[in-house]
């Protein structure tokens, strides 16, 4: 995806273009080939020789992968990766990355950081990898002045290499710009060219359904079934949709077009096929917003490629109420915004997930606040009851890890561990509440207190209209908030919120009810049901005063199944001196979702309670508001 966009915030774009990349040099064949099928822009390749006496020792890694550039340095990103293995002789591995610049230092006449269009490495073993130029010097003609070529995806069919990317800006009627987004491609005997464009979009410009403006064609994704090549495109405006490409693969059918997820949640398709299924996995939210970034990936499933794709609960990605399972999601370690994947299979026969994400210690090049830095990662992907998991659960990895298997006849030393989980303990009594009666607990006390008239406690629930105003300081009217103290030490903080807005329309938006962990109205992490847009999801946000000029003091992601009710919790830890706080909801208030982490420091004496703002004409409704200690079970 391209460099900033989010779905509760704007969009800002990128420029670029560069150099060229030479021919990969052969190698001997191995002992026993493996069988290698290209899929959707990742070879899966099953080895045929097992690892043993005398083979080379398994090696080890640590995020992020290593972009040697020619003069020495490490590339500083490497965003929406692509990876693929050699065919044929070839025993290398080939990795393709977003428009971006490789480093702070290089710089244009005027000062900019230079733009390498689809910077592309080579490796051998999945971790170490070298610069061999750009597939593009020039832009395509038909692709327009502003941004840049985005997102590629690169597959290999009969003996020709397909560089499919995503044109940002074409030329509109009146200018060289504005014209909106496609999908194109350029083609290669080589996997690191020189690549021939096609001459025009593989999916052309095309108005947004709401018919407000062209609808955001990025993100392409490949894939070969049943004989018929299928390209997967789109993003927030607009949705995700999948045509059938001719047979050549250079241009697609508009005819076979077919929505494939919802518009404002998903991006960054990529598809897998595993046991039976078709795995759809897409990234949401923001996928560059510095330390505040929460991109991730969610997973869903179907027996066709085509869909309907539904989640772990049986919901579709289709749904306003949208589905689609957490994973991939940041753990509370250094990397954050974890997301745009792509996957490989080692040749022992594990999968690795490589994506890119941001460190919340470093996340912006050298003197450019606010341009996010997106280095690569990878770690395991396993299968756990026919769903795939990272890295056993435990997500994404920032210490020494065993590295993949990226040659025959190599093991790796990883095994997947059991994930332990996070569950309400010992119900804390004096911080916890059924709204019995028809007043408010005492412990719980209000910032800015709202007109008595928008809410009341009656019937065992605390309903509280939602507020024309935001946490936001400086630029919304700041609503108010209700609160008590926070325990000392670990703690679960949970409640059951339900929303008025109903299943469907787009009047809605922003509408939110749920939780706050609250330092001040600059410094908290909240956990909401949500109306965004058209949708209904739920948000996990993070705002953090005292940060740099032109960066963003706001972050969000989003979590697990929304739906009338909804049980949102959030589970509080201390870890190595840090304050973590994991978000999970639940439908029924007993199976629970868990997606990510955000670390904030919220002072001395934070505080826990509700909100219900974003905007007025609704009404949370909460059913209880329940503290309890933190136990961990298998």
């Amino acid at each position: 995806m391209r460099r900033t966009i989010a779905i509760t915030l704007a969009a800002v774009t990128i420029v670029g273009a560069q150099a060229l990349a030479g021919p990969a040099t052969a190698a001997p064949p191995p002992p026993a080939a493996p069988t290698i099928s290209v899929s959707s822009g990742a070879v899966s390749a099953h080895a045929g020789a097992s690892a043993g006496r005398g083979h080379t020792p398994a090696a080890t890694h640590q995020n992020p992968m290593a972009l040697r550039l020619p003069d020495g340095q490490t590339a500083a990103s490497c965003a929406d990766p692509t990876a693929i293995h050699g065919t044929g002789r070839d025993r290398n591995w080939y990795l393709y990355c977003t428009t971006d610049a490789l480093t702070a230092t290089e710089k244009t006449a005027t000062g900019e950081l230079v733009q390498h269009s689809v910077p592309t490495y080579r490796s051998t073993n999945l971790t170490d990898w070298t610069y061999v130029g750009d597939a593009f010097t020039t832009k395509p003609t038909w692709v327009g002045d502003a941004n840049g070529i985005w997102a590629p995806d690169v597959v290999s069919r009969g003996g020709t290499w397909f560089l499919y990317y995503t044109a940002s800006d074409t030329p509109s009627s009146t200018g060289p710009t504005g014209g909106g987004s496609a999908i194109g491609v350029a083609t290669s005997s080589s996997p690191t060219g020189p690549w021939t464009d096609s001459g025009g979009p593989v999916v052309a410009p095309q108005t947004a359904p709401n018919g407000k403006g062209a609808r955001w064609s990025f993100d392409p994704e490949v894939i070969t079934a049943s004989g018929r090549t299928f390209l997967y495109f789109g993003s927030y405006f607009g949705g995700v949709h999948v045509r059938q490409l001719t047979a050549d693969g250079l241009r697609s059918l508009p005819e076979t077009e077919r929505q494939i997820a919802i518009d404002n949640r998903y991006e960054g398709s990529y598809l897998l096929r595993h046991g039976g299924w078709w795995y759809y996995m897409g990234s949401a939210t923001n996928c560059c917003n510095g330390s505040l970034t929460g991109y991730g990936v969610f997973v869903a499933r179907s027996k066709s490629p085509l869909g309907p794709f539904r989640d772990r609960d049986g919901v579709a990605i289709t749904d306003t109420r949208v589905g689609g399972s957490p994973l991939l999601a940041q753990n509370g370690n250094r990397w954050v915004g974890t997301g745009h994947n792509t996957v490989v299979r080692d040749f022992a026969g594990q999968d690795w997930i490589i994506y890119h994400a941001v460190d919340r210690t470093d996340p912006y090049y050298a003197g450019q606040t606010g341009y996010t830095k997106r280095p690569a990662l990878i770690d395991p992907l396993d299968w756990v009851r026919g769903w795939p998991v990272v890295r056993g659960g435990a997500g994404p990895s920032d210490s020494l890890q065993p590295a993949p298997a990226a040659q025959p006849g190599q093991r790796s030393a990883y095994r997947p561990h059991t994930v332990r989980t996070d569950v309400p303990g010992r119900t804390i009594r004096s911080l916890s509440t059924g709204f019995d009666g028809d007043e408010l607990p005492a412990a719980l006390t209000w910032t800015r207190q709202p007109d008595p008239s928008t809410y009341r406690v009656s019937g065992g629930a605390f309903s509280w209209q939602t507020q024309d105003a935001d946490l936001h300081p400086p630029q919304t009217p700041l609503a108010s908030v209700l609160t008590e103290r926070a325990p000392a030490g670990d703690y679960v903080l949970e409640t059951r919120v339900r929303m008025d807005t109903p299943a469907t329309g787009d009047t809605f938006n922003y509408r939110q009810g749920g939780l706050v962990v609250y330092g001040d109205d600059g410094d908290y992490v909240r956990l909401v049901s949500n109306s965004i847009y058209d949708t209904r999801q739920t948000e996990f946000g993070k705002q953090v005063s005292g940060q740099p000029e032109g960066a963003p003091s706001y972050g969000n992601m989003v979590v697990g199944p929304v739906g009338d009710a909804t049980t949102l919790r959030i589970v509080h830890r201390v870890v190595d001196g840090e304050h973590r706080y994991t978000a999970s909801t639940s439908v029924d208030g007993r199976h629970f979702v868990r997606g990510g982490t955000w670390t904030a420091d919220l002072g001395a004496t934070p505080r826990i309670g509700l909100i219900s703002l974003g905007g007025a004409g609704s009404t949370s409704t909460f059913e209880d508001l329940r503290v309890s200690t933190v136990r961990t079970v298998r």
